[in-house]
């Protein structure tokens, strides 16, 4: 493999990512699973440690990918134009790095070489969420250890 495919988000645009390449930029952290309350005036959002009841919580993956929009109308497939204004997606998301002209973060496993480190580093949800089959009111989960 050539040294400009192992750093692609570098050389390469994310209008110009392939699928696997687009896939690969998810850290795996999960905190795009968690439940988010948004002030409608300010646009400030408030995460929660509550996630969505297809999170697998050891391995911070959906347990039905491949369906999520369906099973959950309201889980967002991060795309292009959504990128456009990602202010709701959590500030270390890759995605929202590189639409906003940032680098990737050390522990991100693209420029790790280990997925471990999301974990290690404490930016993935693994230990810290619960599923949104235990919670309530939202609004008693609200976070502050991850933006």
């Amino acid at each position: 493999m050539a040294e400009s495919e192992h750093f692609f988000w570098k050389t390469r645009s994310l209008e110009t990512l392939n699928p696997e390449q687009w896939e690969a930029l998810c850290d795996g952290c999960a905190k795009c699973c968690l439940h988010r309350l948004e002030d409608t005036q300010t646009r400030e959002i408030y995460f929660t440690n509550v996630c969505c009841r297809y999170l697998d919580m050891d391995n911070c993956r959906c347990n039905d990918y491949a369906h999520r929009s369906s099973n959950v109308p309201d889980c967002v497939s991060i795309t292009l134009e959504i990128l456009k204004d990602p202010y709701w997606l959590p500030t270390t998301c890759a995605y929202r790095l590189l639409a906003e002209g940032e680098e990737l973060r050390w522990w991100h496993p693209l420029v790790s070489g280990d997925p471990q480190t999301v974990v290690q580093s404490g930016n993935s949800v693994r230990g810290k969420a619960i599923s949104e089959l235990e919670a309530d009111d939202l609004r008693q989960h609200m976070v502050d250890w991850l933006s």
